[in-house]
């Protein structure tokens, strides 16, 4: 196991500008399950993606960070076979898990697919691992382990795939009573229910929120409902997040939401590649209303974080919203691993959200691949909003690394602004974006 920092070199970008997607290049974490622990640090627990041919991986790494802006990851905190096998039972694959502190110890809740799909439990004295000693969970045959321990002290867990079902846990936080198995949910919500429990006690109420499909029969939804129980009946209030434009290929989403100094946050991920699978963690803040229900938010480009400075670089992986062909994609290089924007079609579009301009920007600057060719049609605040500029990009010669292609601009308002790209290019060629800024 091993811990890799955010600032440097490599990320020193990310850390700096931008929150979403929150993990590097080419390491994709989905599934996220946020919780505050006493550090006051925030830690995320998520499956990890390796491979188009299926879902996640072998290992769960961790994700912390004691701002939002700078993330540690900690690699192989717990395995299911390889290096670091903690799951004697089987050799499975690992899907999302949960966590949950009690008495100086931290429970990794994991499961796996199989006949039966198993769900189990590690320990450690520390939230980022390693994680030991799996064991199986009897009673729980299914996926997605979620885990409250209310203010009493006693401890439930949630589970399942189509209907979601809740238990109370023993006091040894490793078995459930399987006298008090019930399902939780609504009539309503046991129909928007796909899987992905994930729960919070928010003053005298309890939030269950999960999976969502009951928009367009895909899960791309984070939904939730509200009980005045752990045990629920929970009451279906709506969607949180919608994440179907993230992707040409969305298909599912899963989450959480958690408090961070002060400010409440939705926890959730966005599919890339063109692919189901290699989904990336991402963050927004939400907001609730005096009756408690949560106000739907946006997919952005900032996150957690303060709207883009228009001045310094953005990466093209930024895009909170793209339509058409176009895909998030890892960029050959010879050095570092980057993402940017591939595969653009003709009348491809991508969205920004959001940035901060001066209003005394000029110049509007990309670096594309080298063979790049095609037009860029730069928009304010929508589709049909203000033209900026028209950028055309020229491919230069084989031995060039990239390009760098600058263009002027109309005057920008200053002020916090969308930005919109609409791509034009003939089939034959091709167009690859990996950053832009303005001058």
């Amino acid at each position: 196991m091993k811990t890799l920092i955010f600032i440097g070199i490599l990320l020193s970008v990310l850390s700096i500008k931008a929150q979403n997607p929150i993990t590097p290049p080419g390491m994709y974490i989905a599934d996220p399950e946020a919780h505050v622990w006493e550090d006051g640090k925030l830690y995320i627990y998520g499956s990890r993606d390796e491979s188009d041919e299926y879902w996640c991986s072998y290992s769960h790494h961790v994700l912390s960070s004691s701002n939002l802006k700078n993330w540690d990851v900690t690699e192989n905190a717990f395995s299911s076979k390889g290096e670091n096998d903690q799951v004697k039972f089987h050799n499975n694959l690992l899907f999302a898990p949960d966590a949950a502190y009690k008495n100086g110890t931290y429970y990794l809740y994991f499961c796996s697919p199989g006949k039966p799909k198993t769900e189990g439990v590690a320990t450690s004295k520390n939230p980022n691992g390693p994680f030991v000693n799996g064991k199986q969970i009897k009673g729980a045959y299914s996926i997605d382990p979620a885990v409250l321990i209310d203010d009493d002290g006693q401890a439930y867990y949630y589970w399942g795939q189509g209907k979601p079902k809740v238990a109370k846990l023993k006091e040894n936080m490793t078995e459930i009573d399987e006298s008090t198995i019930t399902h939780p949910l609504d009539e309503k919500g046991n129909i928007a229910f796909h899987e992905g429990s994930s729960i919070r006690k928010i003053g005298n109420l309890y939030y269950l929120v999960f999976a969502d499909d009951s928009r367009d029969n895909r899960p791309t939804c984070l939904g939730y409902a509200i009980g005045k129980s752990p045990m629920g009946p929970f009451t279906y209030k709506g969607v949180i997040i919608d994440n179907v434009d993230c992707d040409p290929s969305s298909w599912n989403n899963h989450g959480s939401i958690e408090k961070f100094k002060e400010q409440w946050y939705v926890f959730y991920h966005r599919s890339t590649n063109n692919s189901q699978k290699f989904r990336k963690a991402c963050i927004e803040p939400i907001y609730f209303n005096e009756d408690g229900t949560i106000d739907e938010v946006e997919m952005t480009s900032q996150g957690a974080g303060e709207p883009l400075n228009s001045k310094e670089r953005i990466e093209a992986e930024w895009a909170c919203g793209l339509s058409g062909n176009v895909r998030i994609a890892t960029i050959e290089k010879k050095d570092l691993i980057s993402e940017g924007l591939n595969e653009i079609n003709n009348n491809d579009t991508a969205i920004y959200k959001y940035l901060s301009f001066n209003g005394n920007e000029t110049i509007f600057e990309v670096k594309t691949s080298s063979n790049s060719k095609g037009i860029i049609e730069i928009r304010l605040d929508s589709d049909k909003g203000k033209l900026l500029g028209i950028l055309s990009i020229n491919s230069l010669s084989n031995n060039t690394a990239y390009n760098i292609t600058k263009g002027s601009l109309k005057k920008i308002k200053k002020g916090k602004h969308a930005l919109h790209f609409t791509f034009k290019k003939k089939p034959e060629n091709k167009l690859t974006l990996d950053w832009f800024k303005f001058h």
